[in-house]
């Protein structure tokens, strides 16, 4: 079988070092509200053409104990421009480095990125903390049709 071009490009995705996300003691942690932050200039790197991918990207989270610090995650965001990360990789990453800094009730993270040969890309990856069980769901995006 023909490997892939694609096969390895990823490999270290997990491991990739970005800036920590800090966080603010919230004062309403009684309370479920929903806090959005939109990123409409987001831009990383296609890992296989090195040419710039843009998208924006839109997070969506119930805070518990912590809401995130602004200037901080836009340091964070703005570390992907020099990174090549694949679009399902960069939202999952995000969502995971997310949860780990401000520990939310509910996070969902979706990015939209600019089209690439014609194509759209949507990835949306969510995020669920049920009592003592955390877990992790996708939620793909339905299409619509006449």
């Amino acid at each position: 079988m023909k490997k892939s071009a694609y096969e390895g490009l990823q490999s270290g995705v997990r491991g990739l070092k970005t800036p920590a996300i800090e966080v603010w003691k919230n004062q309403y942690p009684d309370k479920d509200y929903i806090v959005r932050l939109d990123v409409p200039e987001f831009t990383c790197i296609c890992p296989k053409t090195g040419l710039p991918d843009f998208a924006n990207i839109l997070i969506e989270y119930s805070p518990e104990k912590y809401c995130i610090e602004l200037k901080s995650f836009k340091l964070y965001t703005i570390s992907y421009r020099n990174v090549g990360i694949f679009h399902e990789h960069v939202i999952n990453r995000i969502l995971d480095d997310f949860v780990r800094a401000a520990r939310p009730k509910w996070a969902k993270i979706t990015g939209v990125f600019n089209p690439r040969g014609g194509i759209t890309t949507t990835v949306t990856s969510e995020y669920l903390r049920d009592g003592s069980e955390t877990r992790l769901k996708v939620s793909p995006k339905k299409a619509k049709h006449p």
